[in-house]
């Protein structure tokens, strides 16, 4: 079976926000967690404030729950709901973020250097990793991944990542009773990819 690592949010330390307006857990940083080129994590949002500041930084972001945010870009304001296409933006934009109902739970991918992805999982439609990619696939919900002959099988709230993605096309099919409860409906997963620099796809 093909070498994967995987994590669960719960099982992730959560490091507090120095302004007090939430937590942030780090599920992936490659090459190391001080100098990375790549940070996949999942941030709990419980109060209004604006995002930290990452220059030269690719970020994708999403929510996992809650109502929704309103970001203060200063070209462009706009709101954010679970369910809605991942945002790329600039790290070095710090958009203020409102709470639209209470506290959120978001994902996030940021990239420095190379390139990166975020795409939202459709179930049992097949995706392919990038050639010369680093992929792998975060579970909103319990579920099996498939690859031809190859599964796992992942309980919510988890990453799979492949640093030695496994060519083929890869499907993931959610338990049938999550589906039923999704709510908001907010896609089952998301297919997260980064190319490191130098690399040519």
């Amino acid at each position: 079976m093909t070498t994967a690592r995987s994590i669960t949010v719960d099982s992730a330390p959560a490091t507090p926000w120095r302004n007090g307006g939430g937590v942030t857990r780090e599920l992936l940083t490659w090459p190391d967690a001080t100098n990375w080129r790549l940070r996949i994590s999942v941030a709990d949002i419980a109060a209004d404030g604006p995002f930290s500041v990452f220059p030269g930084v690719q970020r994708w972001f999403t929510l996992l729950s809650g109502e929704g945010v309103a970001l203060d870009f200063p070209d462009h304001p706009l709101t954010l709901r679970p369910g809605d296409a991942p945002l790329a933006f600039d790290g070095a934009a710090a958009p203020g973020c409102r709470l639209m109902g209470g506290p959120v739970r978001d994902l996030n991918l940021m990239v420095r250097g190379g390139a990166g992805g975020m795409a939202a999982v459709s179930p049992g439609a097949a995706w392919s990793a990038p050639a010369g990619a680093r992929a792998g696939l975060f579970a909103r919900m319990p579920g099996r991944w498939r690859n031809g002959e190859e599964q796992r099988t992942l309980p919510a709230l988890s990453l799979l990542w492949f640093d030695a993605p496994p060519p083929g096309d890869w499907r993931f099919e959610p338990d049938p009773t999550s589906l039923i409860e999704l709510n908001p409906p907010a896609p089952a997963g998301w297919w997260l990819h980064h190319i490191p620099e130098g690399v040519t796809p």
